[in-house]
């Protein structure tokens, strides 16, 4: 007979000592190796990081670390968009280490949750169409896809998306 362990699992603020710097040598780790991608993707990475790091306004911006038995295993953060009411979600990562646990729902929920709060209207955010278990992610919200085009990025013939979700029509569902 096997016994199960139970394993702490934790949804938190990024904001202790390393957090940043973990989630930009996380990403830079995982689609090496799980895509081949080359470091341009970690500068992008390290660049969304250090921008919400200098410049992000806590009410309106926040970003989160998930963690199991105390060790970083996910990441996720929204940011303000290019116009009023409009925020980003950027960066969503759940290493092969924290995949099974739904952290990468947890992680979006607590994301949109924060977005309505801080009187958001709208999220987007922008993807690649091999991330197949974050779009998975992003529909199971109801983000729905507004556009896509082919690029070459990181070392690859990539397909970039450019998902949305109008959060008013999502609380509107939510009534019916």
């Amino acid at each position: 007979m096997s016994q199960q362990v139970q394993q702490q699992v934790v949804v938190r603020r990024a904001d202790r000592p390393g957090d940043l710097g973990w989630v930009v040598m996380a990403h830079g780790e995982v689609y090496a190796q799980q895509f081949g991608w080359t470091t341009d993707f970690e500068v992008l990475v390290a660049k969304i990081v250090a921008d919400y790091g200098a410049t992000h306004d806590p009410a309106r911006e926040a970003a989160w670390i998930a963690e199991v038995d105390g060790r970083r295993v996910g990441c996720v953060f929204l940011v303000a968009g290019d116009r009023p009411k409009v925020a980003k979600l950027r960066i969503l990562l759940v290493t092969p280490e924290g995949r099974g646990l739904r952290l990468g729902s947890r992680l979006v929920a607590t994301c949109l949750a924060f977005a309505r709060e801080a009187g958001y209207e709208r999220v987007t955010l922008w993807t690649n169409d091999v991330l197949v278990a974050a779009r998975r992610i992003y529909q199971g919200f109801g983000f729905t896809l507004a556009d896509e085009e082919r690029h070459h990025s990181f070392g690859h013939d990539l397909v970039g998306q450019n998902w949305t979700l109008d959060l008013h029509a999502d609380a509107a569902d939510g009534d019916n």
